[in-house]
């Protein structure tokens, strides 16, 4: 059951290494942050060094969108519950808090032409036919009644 949740890196947390006998594993962890008028703060971890890499790069501050899995186990009768990142991605257009905003482009001069990115716009396959809303019948239930609770 994976879930997501959008906040902001306010902290990272200390590398763990070893060996196994399957070899070198590495796991690490960060806190987000989230919410706005009660914000709260979730740990999660990270296992793979890949993964563990990708969130190192990532500045202190920066909005992000994190993908993952809970997870609980028992142990001495006691249950711990685990939240373990597998997507972790900056949300675009924003900056961490305290970094300078971008420098404006410096002006070109007017008579120079500016090329515009073409808009993408969505293409639907060679075979498929939209249906005009009037199309689309009601469906009879066979005894004249309908299943809704209203």
């Amino acid at each position: 059951m994976a879930q997501q949740i959008n906040g902001k890196i306010i902290q990272l947390l200390p590398t763990q290494e070893g060996d196994s006998q399957r070899g070198h594993w590495m796991r690490g962890g960060f806190v987000v942050e989230y919410g706005e008028e009660y914000p709260r703060k979730v740990a999660f971890t990270l296992f793979g060094e890949e993964k563990v890499n990708i969130v190192r790069n990532i500045p202190v501050g920066t909005m992000v969108t994190v993908k993952y899995n809970p997870e609980s186990r028992e142990f001495n009768e006691k249950w711990y519950t685990d939240l373990q990142a597998f997507s972790v991605s900056p949300m675009y257009g924003t900056a961490p808090q305290g970094a300078p905003a971008p420098a404006p482009a410096p002006a070109r001069p007017s008579a120079a032409p500016q090329a515009q990115a073409p808009q993408q716009q969505m293409q639907f396959p060679a075979n498929f036919q939209q249906q005009p809303a009037a199309a689309w019948a009601p469906v009879q239930m066979p005894n004249g009644e309908d299943d809704l609770p209203f």
